[in-house]
This record gives structure tokens, C-alpha cells and sequence, in this order.
């Protein structure tokens, strides 16, 4: 028997979201049967420099306008839940919506450094993963200590859906025509892009508060 909700999950800074963001997602729905897929705009990303970093309804914008009209839903939950850990958000997540199954959607360029990630072995052991092509990080992957790991657990796609447990470790490579596009090349060619979102606070569709317009 079919269990709860499958809902995807994306994290990243999303500074800004872009046309590659909605295509990865669009092929993990199609490739492992979610219903949906969330996109976590993280407040700050531990690994990467703040001063690069849009305002959050600003990136939160960038990614409500990217997921229109698909069954993706973009939302700042993270700054209301008070995590700024993977490891803590997904523990958060899980309790919040019991209802649900959630599957932790990554590319492999974060599976090449996932080791460096606080407890990444728990975020492996609380909810299934699909690792989705990057180029030119498809062999740092492989051969990244994470995949050492997860190896064991490795799974084809339809395998996720078989039977009514929904455990974890699990871990399933998703391959498909790679998109070269990336945040870093959009914030080069446009670096005033957070401009056009900073107008007006948004209201988060998870949580339903308010995402000030000025908030970092």
C-alpha cells in the first residue's frame, strides 16, 4: 500500500534560482514518481562566503518566478525552523509533516564534498538520496568518501517505491543530458539580478509568515 505524499526536497542558496534548478527537478519527479518537489532557499549556506549572498526574499523570489506553473514549491522554511544544517533541517522537516516521505534531491557536486557536510552519515541514515549528473563532477563523486559510503546502499530508482517502508540509507544516481547552467554564471552576467525582487516581503507557502524584503 502507497504510502503518504513523496515530496522531493532541494536545498541550495538559490542566488539566484535559475531555468537548471526547475529542469533537475522536473526530471526527479519524472524519474522517481514524486508529487511534488521542495525547494529549501537556505537563510545562509555554511560553506559558502555571505557576501556573495542576496537577501532571502530576493533568492526566495528568483525561485517562486523559476517554479511557476510545475509542481514545485519554493519556501524560506529553514529560517523559521532555525537551522542552518542540513542534517538539522531534514530531522525538523520529518516532524513537522509525518504524513509525508521525503527524498533529499543533491547534485553530484555536493556528493563530492558531502563529507565535509555536519553529520553527513545521518543525513543518509534519516531519508532516502538521488545524486542528479553535474558536469564535470560525475567522477569526483564516485570517488568521493560519501560514495564509499553510500555504495552499499545503492539503489535503481524504481526500487524507492517498492513496498510500504520507506527506509534509509538509500542512495539512487539519476543520469541524464547535464545542464551547464549555474547560479555563479547568472550572478557574473547580471550582478544587480537581486534588484528586481527586492520590492515588496513575500509570504512563505510552507509556513504562511511573512519573508521581509530586506532580510540577508
Amino acid at each position: 500500500m502507497r504510502g503518504g505524499p513523496i515530496t522531493g526536497l532541494l536545498g541550495g542558496s538559490f542566488n539566484p534560482a535559475h531555468g537548471g534548478h526547475r529542469r533537475i527537478s522536473l526530471f526527479a519527479i519524472r524519474a522517481l514518481r514524486l508529487d511534488e518537489v521542495w525547494w529549501l532557499v537556505s537563510p545562509g549556506n555554511p560553506l559558502k562566503p555571505a557576501a556573495d549572498m542576496a537577501p532571502l526574499a530576493a533568492r526566495l523570489a528568483s525561485a517562486r518566478e523559476q517554479a511557476r506553473h510545475a509542481p514545485i514549491r519554493a519556501t524560506a522554511i529553514e529560517a523559521a525552523l532555525g537551522t542552518r544544517y542540513t542534517v538539522d533541517t531534514l530531522r525538523a522537516l520529518k516532524l513537522r509533516y509525518p504524513g509525508r516521505r521525503f527524498v533529499w534531491l543533491m547534485g553530484a557536486d555536493n556528493l563530492a564534498q558531502m563529507h565535509r557536510w555536519k553529520d553527513w552519515r545521518r543525513i543518509a541514515r534519516t531519508m532516502p538520496i538521488a545524486v542528479i549528473a553535474r558536469p564535470g563532477y560525475d567522477a569526483l563523486a564516485l570517488a568521493s568518501p560519501a560514495m564509499a559510503w553510500l555504495r552499499r546502499w545503492r539503489r535503481r530508482p524504481g526500487q524507492l517505491l517498492n513496498g510500504a517502508r520507506w527506509s534509509a540509507p538509500a542512495l539512487v544516481l539519476l543520469r541524464f543530458d547535464p545542464d551547464p547552467r549555474s547560479a555563479t554564471a547568472f550572478r557574473k552576467a547580471d550582478p544587480q539580478w537581486h534588484r528586481r525582487h527586492a520590492a515588496k516581503p513575500l509570504r512563505d507557502p510552507l509556513t504562511h509568515s511573512l519573508v521581509p524584503a530586506g532580510r540577508p
